[in-house]
Order: C-alpha cells, then sequence, then structure tokens
C-alpha cells in the first residue's frame, strides 16, 4: 500500500484552486517525475551568469513542491543531478551545484517539515561529496516521518546505472539462492531498482521544450505519459503543475472516449 497525501486546496493561490477545481479527483495521478531543464538558458536569455539560473531553479523546487503538498500528490521525483552532469559540466559549476544542493537541504527542512513532506533520494549518492552526502541524510531522518508528498531527489542519477546496479543485486541474490534463469521475472529486478519502494509515474513531465529523456528511469516509465512544455524550469510554478495535470487527465480523456468508440464499433460489425 503506497502512502497518500491528505489535500490541503485551501491553501492553494486563487489561481491555483480555479484550475483544481476543473480536475477529476479520482483521476489524479500518484506519482509525478519532473525533467527539470532549461537553468541555463534562462540565465543566458538574461544575460546573467550560469549559476543564477541554477539559484532561480532551485526556487521553483520549493514553489512546486509546497503546492504538490497541497493537492496532495503522494509522489513526486525531480531529475535534480544526473551522472552525466557529474561527469560533462565544468568542475567549477558541479561544485556550485553541490553547495546549492547543500544550501537547499538546509535551508528548506522546516518548509518540508511545515508541509508534511518526506525527503528522499536515488541515485549514486554516495559519490556526492561528504557535506552534500551528510545534509541529505540529515533531511532523510528529520523528515521521514511525514506522511503527505515523498519528494524524491534524483541526484548523480542515471537510468542505465541505476539498472546496473539493480542487474548486480539480482546476480548476488541468484547466486546466493541457486535460481535457474528460467525463475527470473520482471518482478525480480523491479525488486532491485533504486524505486522499488513507489509506484511508477503516471506522468513524467519535461520543461524547456526538449523532446528526450535524458536517462531518466528508463524502466519505470515503459506505459507512462510524457508531457514536453517549452517553460524553462525556473519560471516553473506550481500552477504549471495543475495545468500540466491539467493536460495529462484530458489525454487520458480522449483515450478513453477513442476505445470505447472502437469497442462499440467492433460490437456493431459483430451484429451484422
Amino acid at each position: 500500500m503506497y502512502p497518500s497525501a491528505s489535500p490541503r486546496v485551501n491553501e492553494l493561490t486563487p489561481e491555483e484552486r480555479a484550475i483544481y477545481a476543473t480536475l477529476n479527483p479520482e483521476r489524479m495521478p500518484q506519482h509525478v517525475a519532473i525533467i527539470m531543464d532549461g537553468n541555463g538558458r534562462w540565465a543566458k536569455q538574461r544575460s546573467l551568469k550560469r549559476f543564477l539560473g541554477h539559484q532561480q531553479g532551485a526556487k521553483s523546487v520549493q514553489q512546486v513542491m509546497v503546492t504538490a503538498s497541497r493537492i496532495g500528490l503522494p509522489w513526486l521525483t525531480l531529475y535534480a543531478f544526473s551522472v552525466e552532469n557529474n561527469l560533462r559540466r565544468p568542475p567549477a559549476e558541479v561544485n556550485f551545484l553541490m553547495l546549492l544542493l547543500k544550501s537547499y537541504l538546509e535551508s528548506n527542512v522546516q518548509r518540508m517539515m511545515d508541509n508534511n513532506v518526506r525527503l528522499q533520494s536515488i541515485g549514486r549518492v554516495q559519490e556526492l561529496p561528504g557535506g552534500v552526502q551528510e545534509q541529505l541524510r540529515l533531511a532523510r531522518e528529520v523528515t521521514a516521518h511525514n506522511t503527505g508528498t515523498t519528494l524524491t531527489l534524483a541526484l548523480n542519477y542515471s537510468g542505465r546505472s541505476e539498472l546496473v546496479d539493480a542487474f548486480r543485486e539480482l546476480a548476488s541474490e541468484i547466486e546466493s539462492r541457486h535460481l535457474a534463469p528460467e525463475r527470473i521475472f520482471e518482478e525480480d529486478i523491479r525488486r532491485h531498482l533504486y524505486t522499488a519502494h513507489m509506484p511508477d509515474p503516471d506522468l513524467v513531465m519535461r520543461t524547456s521544450g526538449e523532446m528526450r529523456i535524458s536517462n531518466f528511469l528508463l524502466w519505470q516509465i515503459a506505459n507512462t505519459e510524457i508531457i514536453v512544455t517549452r517553460r524553462l524550469w525556473p519560471d516553473f510554478r506550481g500552477i504549471n503543475l495543475l495545468e500540466t495535470i491539467a493536460d495529462l487527465q484530458r489525454k487520458e480523456q480522449r483515450r478513453d472516449e477513442n476505445s470505447e468508440d472502437v469497442t462499440q464499433e467492433k460490437r456493431r460489425l459483430k451484429r451484422r
């Protein structure tokens, strides 16, 4: 049984409540995952240093997290820092991102507590700087008993690395239990994923207009709806999260209507 957050709709802004009122409460997603993209372009468009784009992007994380908690979204996963970021970005930028992450964790624990948000992480966190690991551990411990939205930060994460780690654990299990290959099923792989404790995403959203998955949750999104917005992440707000959920529900409604049309046509042909 997955945790279910209690909505605090009365705390939404009037504009957010107007959009929330149009949503079907029975079709709310359980898990939204976001590829946060566009910090650098946001800064470049304003002739600012890239680090200012990252700072503004951290503020967007705060606002989206609060709105998610207010609507009772059980799971929110944010792609914060990839293995590729760690390997390909200039060292000075990586160092700044690590300082920004540490600062975010330090300054937002109280906000998480105020909003009943539980913090978790996925990825090869053990490869992050010691100070970041320690602050992440503290934030997770402090928020561990919260029962609202679970905010998962994908840190030093890679979908392929996740599968490698899962297969290594599964290989060790196979060896220790002397399992025959034909007794290995999808569920056995899923149990060893970083995300084994959470449902697969109902929605993956990417900002900045790029049509790429970027090595994110490769196993988990096999049947997930993907929505891309041209809005850059630093300009993304809680109201945009609600707009994206509304878009998801419209897509699902159209799909249901098309499925019903096909079913009716088959019945009509069968009666001939």
